[in-house]
C-alpha cells in the first residue's frame, strides 16, 4: 500500500517537480548571466531569437508569455544598445521582424558556454543511458501537450 501511495504523490507531484527544476535551471544560469550584465528577460530574448531569427515581437511576446507592449519596451532597449535590429515585414506593413545584429553573437556564445556548464552540474551523477531517457520522456511529454494544447512553434 505504501508504495502505491508514493507512486500516486510523484506523479501528482510531477508538475511541481519539473517547475521546481526549471526554476532553479533559470536561476542558476541568471546568476551567470549576470556577468554579462543581462536581464532574465533580455537573455530569454536573446536565446528566443538565436533559435526563431526574423520573428514577429508578437510571436515573441506568445513565447514569453508577456504582453506586446513589454516586449516592444524591451525590443527598444535592446535595439538601442544595438542587440537586436527590427525589420519591417515583406507581407505585413504594421508587423516587424526581429533580427540579432552582430553584437549579439559574442554574447551568445558566453551564453551557451554558461548553459552548458549548467547543464552539467544539473546533469551530474546521472548516467549517459539515464540522460538519453530523461530528455526522450520529457520530449515525448512535450509533444503530447503540444498536440492536446494546439500547435506550437517546433523551435521555441
Amino acid at each position: 500500500m505504501k508504495k502505491q501511495q508514493n507512486i500516486e504523490l510523484n506523479q501528482q507531484n510531477l508538475g511541481f517537480l519539473l517547475h521546481d527544476v526549471a526554476r532553479l535551471l533559470r536561476r542558476n544560469f541568471d546568476r551567470r548571466v549576470q556577468t554579462l550584465e543581462l536581464t532574465q528577460a533580455q537573455w530569454k530574448v536573446l536565446i528566443y531569437l538565436s533559435r526563431n531569427e526574423g520573428i514577429k515581437q508578437a510571436q515573441l511576446a506568445e513565447f514569453l508569455e508577456v504582453q506586446p507592449i513589454s516586449v516592444g519596451r524591451l525590443i527598444d532597449r535592446m535595439e538601442a544598445a544595438e542587440w537586436v535590429v527590427r525589420k519591417p515585414d515583406a507581407t505585413d506593413r504594421r508587423a516587424f521582424n526581429l533580427y540579432l545584429t552582430d553584437k549579439a553573437e559574442p554574447i551568445l556564445k558566453k551564453m551557451q558556454e554558461y548553459g552548458r556548464d549548467v547543464r552539467e552540474e544539473a546533469l551530474a551523477g546521472i548516467s549517459a543511458k539515464g540522460r538519453d531517457e530523461l530528455l526522450k520522456n520529457l520530449a515525448a511529454m512535450r509533444q503530447n501537450l503540444v498536440s492536446i494544447c494546439g500547435t506550437e512553434n517546433e523551435e521555441a
